[in-house]
Formats: structure tokens, sequence, C-alpha cells
């Protein structure tokens, strides 16, 4: 089989020639290892040899999303404004929303040897401030959507993977807007006014899915944001509240133009997993092993393989620092339960992406593990 075939037969349930393998971010995430940004950490020499692994040996992901566009008019510019600025070996990013005699700020950071940024400063600190937020005209919200890079992308891979559409959530969305420790309370303690927020972030979103399903039907999509719901962050019983009612008409939408919905969730999934169901997910990662998880993947596998392809369950904190014998028989007992019994598939992938300048010897060593098990498998 090649690739593409691997990873579409997988998705439909079908049988394949071996389990397919992702790096994830690797491979998936657009990188250039030329790029002499002193930001981009893959342009350590070091990189290289994974990058080139993941491109010849992965059955590659492509995670892309399509190019959204302030329409004709929007009064966006009117509303926000963005500093940029560096500062020793950081790089600050400032973004002010002027709305109903309120000024609300972010502030991100960005480090020169980690390919992460850490948000200093939220926007929503306060109820005020929610209320604020809800005056912004819709129209900021609503963006042209062109699916051509999806498309380009789509042709370019060619027989070697597949393109999967990355989004967020409505949860995601609003989320991001708090402190974790300030979101936590406010849809706790505020549900009416959360479900305001939900709203007004859900229907662009609805829209845009609804489009870019239409126009690149048949393929994957990762929908993150349905951890922000999961415990111990929420109760069980919000999740139907904040997380079913306004990811599952993204999932609807997905499904209905042929393409196969894949809900990114860290953390606890055990109480989840029921919920994926009935919103009608095609799949779920990373499946993350206890302590991490609160559910391993032969019990998921085995009580609802039939109904969800299974993306994981590999730490990407074993692969850095688990010696290569360790981690081999971590990598093939995933494959053992992701593959026991009957179930409509599974994909080998990590949890994540080392975000380091360098890759070590032995990290490497364990990724080419992953592809070697699953090639003898």
């Amino acid at each position: 089989m090649t690739r593409r075939e691997r990873l579409m037969a997988t998705l439909r349930g079908e049988p394949v020639d071996r389990p397919a393998v992702s790096f994830y971010e690797i491979g998936g995430f657009a990188v250039d290892p030329d790029d002499p940004d002193p930001f981009n950490v893959c342009n350590d020499p070091s990189w290289r040899p994974l990058l080139q692994l993941a491109e010849e040996k992965t059955d590659l992901i492509r995670m892309r999303s399509p190019i959204r566009r302030d329409p004709p008019g929007s009064p966006r510019e009117k509303f926000f404004k963005t500093i940029n600025w560096e500062e020793g070996d950081s790089r600050f990013t400032r973004v002010e929303i002027h709305v109903a005699g309120h000024v609300l700020t972010q502030i991100n950071r960005r480090d020169r040897n980690v390919a992460t940024s850490w948000c200093l400063e939220h926007f929503l600190k306060t109820k005020d401030d929610v209320l604020a937020y809800l005056e912004l005209p819709d129209e900021i919200f609503a963006h042209e959507v062109d699916v051509t890079p999806l498309i380009e992308e789509d042709q370019r891979i060619g027989d070697r993977g597949i393109v999967m559409v990355d989004t967020g959530d409505p949860i995601c969305s609003a989320a991001l807007l708090f402190s974790m420790e300030d979101y936590t309370v406010f849809a706790f303690t505020e549900r009416e006014l959360f479900h305001r927020l939900l709203q007004k972030l859900a229907r662009p979103l609805w829209a845009i899915t609804e489009t870019v399903a239409r126009e690149f039907p048949g393929h994957l999509w990762r929908i993150y944001g349905p951890e922000y719901d999961g415990e111990p962050y929420l109760p069980n019983h919000l999740f139907e509240e904040y997380v079913v009612r306004y990811t599952q008409p993204m999932v609807k939408s997905i499904r209905r133009h042929g393409g196969f919905p894949r809900l990114h969730c860290h953390g606890r999934i055990r109480n989840l997993l029921p919920h994926f169901i009935r919103m009608g997910a095609t799949a779920t990662d990373p499946v993350e092993p206890p302590p991490q998880g609160d559910i391993g993947l032969a019990e998921v596998r085995q009580n609802y393989g039939k109904d969800l392809v299974l993306f994981g369950n590999l730490e990407c904190s074993h692969i850095e620092v688990k010696s290569p014998k360790e981690f081999e028989k971590i990598c093939a007992q995933s494959i053992r339960d992701g593959t026991a019994g009957k179930g409509k598939g599974f994909v080998l992938m990590p949890s994540a992406a080392p975000y380091g300048r360098t890759i070590t010897p032995s990290t490497m060593a364990n990724y080419e593990t992953m592809a070697r098990l699953v090639e003898r498998f």
C-alpha cells in the first residue's frame, strides 16, 4: 500500500498492511531547517536527520489550515492594535482591543531556544472585560476562506501521505482569552455569560468549517479544544453544554462532506469517550497513558475501537528521556494494545514533539524505533 492508501484505509476502518505511524508535528507542521531566523529551533543541524526520517519513513499527515482573510470593509483595524518587539533572547507581541471604553490587553513571549510561546497576560480578566469583548461587532470574526493552500499541499504530498485540516473549536477560542485559573472559575460560575461568549465565537467557526468541508471534502480534520472541558478543569456534566453543543456542528459539517473529524484531547478521557462517539467523531488523539491520562490504550481499543480510530499513545517525554531499550518496550506495547482484537484502525503516534533546539542521539534513536517497529509488524 502507498502511505496515502494506508492512512485512508485506516480512517475508513478497512484492512491495512501494517499500522500507520506519524511523528505528529514532525512531518506535520511546515518547518524550514534552512530558515536562519534565530527563533527557528529547527535550523540546528541535529534536527535534519529527524525531519528527513519523518519524510522518508512515516505516513505523513500534513497539518494545514486554510487562508483566512478579513472581508472588504472589515472594522478590525478600528478595534485592534498590535505591537511587536524583541528584548534579549525573547520576542514579544502585545495586542490591544479597544472596545466599549475598555482596553483589553494580551502579551505573548517567544524565546530563541524553545519552539513554543507563553501568554504573559490574557485579554479577559474580569466579568466587565467579557461584557466589553461581547460588544465587538460580529463582522470582526467573519473571514473569507481560501482552501487553495490545502489543495496545493494535497497535490504536493501525493502518495506519501494526506493533508489534515487543523482547527480549534469554540471552547478553545474562548478559553484562550483567559488565564487558565480565570477560565475555569468563570466557566463554572458564570454559565449564562460563558454561553454568550461561546455563541459569539461559534457562529463564524461553524461557517468557516462548513465552507472548508464543502470545498475540500473527504479529508481528515483535527479539532483541538475539548480538553479545556475535561476533568479536572471542569466537571463532566459541563462537557455536554460547552463542547457537545458547540463543537458537534463542526463535526457534522465535516462528516456531511465525507470528511473524518478527529477530536484532539489530552489528559483524562475516560468519561469523554462516550461523548466523542455521540458527537460523531471518526477518531481521537493522543489517548495518553496513565498517569497523564486515566485509561489505557488496550481498554480504549476494546471498548471503543469499533467506533473510533485511535491515534497514540506514546508520551513525547518518553521519547526524550527514556533509553532506547526502555522506549522500545513501551513502543512495542502501544502497537500491541492499539491493534489488539477488532477495531476500526490505529496510528502509532506521540502526544507531541520536542520543542528544544537540540535533538539528542537517544531521542533520534527512539524515533527510529517507532518507524522500525511498524515496518516489521
